[in-house]
């Protein structure tokens, strides 16, 4: 490897903690319950405490405590609806470098912002969060594909688990400042609204000040080939990307275990989303803990995820990503299973529960990204991987909908835990199907170079 090489990739390992700051502090804990306060406060400004009014949005009427949910899932189908055209584009960009810094500088810029949340000015938030987690997402499409430009196929799954244990370690630490902040704000002489406007700020400055590196490092890289872009005459114009993107999904009946990796990942992964979406309303409404603890459980899985994935990153060089990431599922089992045993108020095996959650978080989710990286065809991997994003968005919602319903049909949290197995013992199964190496071999191939 070239030394030019080496530093594009410890430069490309910065934006997954550049972008963590962001995940964690503003997306997991707190953009949701204060953009609620303020669009309660906006719909009953005479008593924000016990609302039962609606707010009107486009004129629908929603409700002031679904507004933030609400946000997310738009975001979310919105993302899946751009991904592919993303993905085409970053295969044919010369510099993806130049794209991943405009996508993070968009959505650092719209994170920031979120310091003017305020008052009852909810659309702000709803607007501001819409391009943040867009250019987000549209982010990790292009940051996906530089991974195969930064290491050969078998050096990836340790690539891929030391950038998600930096992002891990990134996430950890700005979130544990700003709980401080936002716990004790009249040592900072602020208030508690003041104190989570700037932890939120801090979140987008955070994502935008360390993207300077990747963005920086990775010149070091040589320009890519114009590959289509040279002999499609609508190159230059919307119809090239699209027409790009029109035959990688023809071609996608050329790289079957694609397609076979791609349909065990969206099912496991759903089942790993909605365990950590459902574990605080578990914690909370089944198990009976405070806020304080559940935030201490955040925390903890955090900082064990950090180790977690540098643990499934070296035995995956031992005994193959594939091997490693079954593994994984079968903690992801037990983890169920054991939170559905736990007895009410039995913090300490909660916790427990919490450290093998960050032990195998980040090491599945490494490994099935690197995993993914060897079996997308050479020339084509942006867009493949805005495939991979788009359709982990696309069906995120599938697990928390099977939760909400048995959930709601049984009166109990504890037989809506169980029914999640189905998606960790189907994703193992499909994923045991992936024939690695053939796989291989296909996106050694590469694409038809003719578009």
């Amino acid at each position: 490897m070239s030394t030019a090489t080496r530093r594009a990739r410890r430069s490309w390992y910065v934006y997954d903690w550049a972008n963590s700051a962001f995940v964690t502090t503003t997306q997991t804990v707190l953009l949701a319950p204060y953009l609620t306060v303020v669009a309660r406060r906006a719909a009953c400004p005479d008593q924000p405490g016990e609302c039962t009014r609606a707010l009107s949005v486009l004129g629908v009427p929603v409700a002031p405590g679904s507004l933030a949910l609400y946000t997310i899932t738009a975001a979310t189908l919105l993302s899946a609806l751009l991904l592919p055209f993303v993905g085409a584009l970053a295969d044919r960009a010369r510099h993806r470098h130049r794209l991943l810094g405009a996508f993070a500088w968009t959505g650092a810029a719209a994170a920031t912002g979120l310091v003017a949340l305020g008052g009852d000015r909810w659309w702000l938030g709803v607007a501001l969060t819409l391009v943040a987690v867009v250019s987000l997402t549209c982010s990790l499409v292009v940051n996906d594909a530089l991974l195969c430009d930064v290491s050969p196929p078998e050096e990836r799954d340790a690539v891929s688990s030391r950038g998600w244990a930096a992002g891990y370690l990134g996430g950890f630490l700005l979130l544990a400042l700003n709980l401080l902040l936002v716990s004790t704000p009249a040592t900072f002489g602020l208030d508690e609204e003041w104190a989570v406007r700037l932890s939120l700020a801090s979140a987008g400055l955070w994502w935008g000040l360390f993207t300077v590196v990747p963005v920086v490092g990775l010149r070091a890289l040589p320009a890519r080939p114009l590959g289509g872009l040279a002999t499609d005459p609508a190159g230059g114009s919307v119809a090239g990307p699209l027409r790009q993107l029109g035959a990688t999904l023809r071609g996608l009946r050329q790289h079957p275990q694609v397609l076979r990796f791609l349909l065990a990942y969206l099912v496991f992964n759903d089942g790993i989303q909605t365990v950590i979406a459902a574990s605080s309303v578990y914690g909370q409404e089944e198990l009976g803990f405070t806020s304080a603890q559940l935030l201490t459980t955040v925390l903890l899985v955090q900082a064990v995820a950090f180790a977690g994935a540098l643990v499934f990153g070296r035995l995956a060089v031992r005994f193959g990503a594939q091997r490693t990431i079954l593994g994984g599922l079968v903690l992801w089992i037990v983890v169920v299973l054991g939170a559905f045993a736990v007895p009410r108020g039995a913090f300490g095996t909660w916790l427990a529960l919490a450290a093998v959650i960050g032990l195998v978080l980040g090491g599945t989710q490494a490994l099935a990204r690197s995993l993914f990286s060897r079996l997308v065809p050479r020339g084509a991997e942006a867009e493949y991987f805005s495939l991979y994003q788009a359709g982990e968005r696309g069906t995120s919602w599938l697990g928390t909908l099977a939760f909400g319903l048995v959930a709601q049909l049984s009166g109990s949290y504890r037989p809506a835990l169980i029914a999640l197995l189905a998606f960790f013992v189907v994703g193992a199964v499909l994923l045991r199907r992936v024939d690695v190496a053939a796989g291989v071999q296909q996106a050694q191939r590469g694409t038809d170079p003719v578009r």
